[in-house]
């Protein structure tokens, strides 16, 4: 069974990957900016509150996270596993994500940390042209990710294995450094 989180920097490919991985091994796919950006095109009361909030490029409360993750992760992982995208985005995060493990008794975690350098990341992200991908919201946003995100890595050091994969390439030449890791 493959429990993973995929982790790094907006625009990195968190996404890509995730969906790919999932795909091809028949693991559960938790993408929480998916699930918040349906919440936001359907306009449910959780996308109305999670779209003022990303429209200033921060991130969604723990505490709207936290539920969400752990209803997903209670009712929907497959025999092959799951992976994670999009979360944990804070130390509280991966905190409370680490209960849950807990109770689901889920242990032997693996973090597939993608990396590349910010400014490939900055022109992804605006090659994307999404709508809260305007110049100043990337800044702000990778801003947030180096303040908030980046020292989870740190929190889970120790905790579970952390696999670096270097982001730059193409969609497959990176997942094959991430199934050759695995």
């Amino acid at each position: 069974m493959y429990k993973l989180i995929i982790f790094g920097p907006p625009g990195v490919g968190k996404g890509t990957q995730a969906a790919q991985i999932a795909s091809k091994l028949g693991l559960f796919h938790l993408s929480t900016g998916e699930y918040l950006r349906k919440a936001v095109e359907e306009k449910t009361e959780l996308g109305i509150k999670a779209k003022e909030i990303i429209d200033r490029g921060e991130l969604v409360p723990d505490e709207i996270m936290i539920g969400i993750v752990k209803d997903a992760l209670e009712k929907n992982i497959t025999p092959e596993g799951f992976i994670l995208d999009g979360f944990p985005r804070t130390i509280k995060q991966a905190e409370e994500l680490e209960k849950i493990f807990e109770e689901i008794g889920h242990k032997d975690i693996t973090i597939l940390s993608l990396n590349a350098d910010a400014e490939e990341i900055f022109r992804r992200l605006l090659k994307r042209g999404r709508s809260d991908d305007s110049e100043e919201t990337i800044k702000n946003r990778l801003e947030v990710y180096e303040k908030t995100t980046a020292p989870v890595l740190s929190f889970y050091d120790g905790k579970h294995n952390i696999i670096n994969i270097n982001g730059l390439g193409g969609i497959e030449e990176i997942y094959k450094r991430i199934i050759l890791s695995l």
